[in-house]
């Protein structure tokens, strides 16, 4: 797969879908509830009004179906309905829904500041990322000015494994969920790890070795950009880390490794100080502060 500089993100690897597909033989599993999250999921960046057909054609589901299920969520709040159009946008109410996350994201609040003094800096955008099966999630960001075709914006994924942040977040991991990870890839894209199987590896061992990675336009050709594990919550098994991307135009010859990635190094580790969490790796750390 070629990265592109499009503005619309990447469906994540990980889908509703993909899920609904693996459980038809488990008894347990809610399939109406799961078809209506498959429609909730179709709607992204560039595809923010549809109707029932494009829904039916874009999730698989048969159109009566559709038609049920996007009635009850518009009932629901979760759409909403466009008569004049006839088509469905995404209601308030799933916004609400990620209010509990986030809240539970404090230190949000304390790398703000720092985030946004290191993207005026650089001209480009700082972000924390969420690790989410085998995608990213933004649950923070912060940029100077104009920061090129890829904008993040909270909520929005990327994938893992052609990413900094990912390999980052991936770098956090203990051993065994590690390993599950590059199953995963492996399993719902082998076109894709093939191809970035060495560099997401490579990536995780700078991590462990200098205290970040860097990616050379991999994900998007006209953004570098260069990520640092924050942390991993072992008790709600979350996954976190922070990039710096910016236009490759913008950069001079070594200045992204040069300096770049120790300043974004530096931000996780006083990040992780002030919030008083502990990094993936002593030596990471380590080099951090001497940084």
């Amino acid at each position: 797969m070629v990265p592109t500089d499009s503005s619309k993100p990447r469906r994540p690897l990980s889908s509703a879908a993909a899920v609904l597909a693996e459980s038809t033989d488990d008894a347990a599993f809610a399939t109406t509830l799961a078809k209506g999250l498959v429609v909730l999921e179709a709607f992204e960046a560039g595809s923010t009004l549809l109707g029932n057909m494009e829904l039916s054609t874009l999730t698989g589901i048969p159109r009566p179906t559709v038609a049920r299920l996007t009635h009850t969520l518009a009932e629901l709040g979760y759409l909403r309905y466009d008569a004049e159009r006839a088509k469905y946008r995404v209601g308030a109410r799933a916004l609400r829904m990620a209010y509990p996350l986030l809240a539970g994201m404090q230190f949000r609040q304390v790398a703000r500041p720092m985030m946004q003094e290191l993207a005026h800096s650089v001209r480009g955008t700082v972000s924390i990322g969420l690790l989410d099966a085998t995608s990213m999630i933004y649950v923070e960001t912060a940029r100077s000015g104009d920061v090129g075709p890829h904008v993040p914006d909270i909520g929005m994924p990327i994938p893992i494994v052609m990413t900094a942040m990912g390999r980052a977040a991936a770098a956090t991991l203990p051993p065994a969920d590690a390993d599950r990870l590059e199953r995963n890839i492996a399993a719902e894209d082998a076109g894709l790890w093939s191809a970035f199987r060495d560099k997401y590896r490579a990536g995780i061992a700078q991590c462990k070795s200098r205290g970040f990675c860097s990616c050379l336009g991999e994900y998007m050709a006209s953004i570098h950009a260069v990520a640092a594990p924050l942390f991993h919550v072992r008790e709600s098994k979350q996954s976190f880390s922070i990039n710096c991307g910016i236009p490759a135009f913008r950069l001079q010859p070594g200045q992204l490794e040069g300096e770049i990635g120790p300043r974004i190094a530096a931000l996780a580790d006083g990040i992780r100080t002030i919030v008083g969490q502990e990094g993936p790796a002593v030596e990471t750390r380590k080099q951090s502060k001497r940084t």
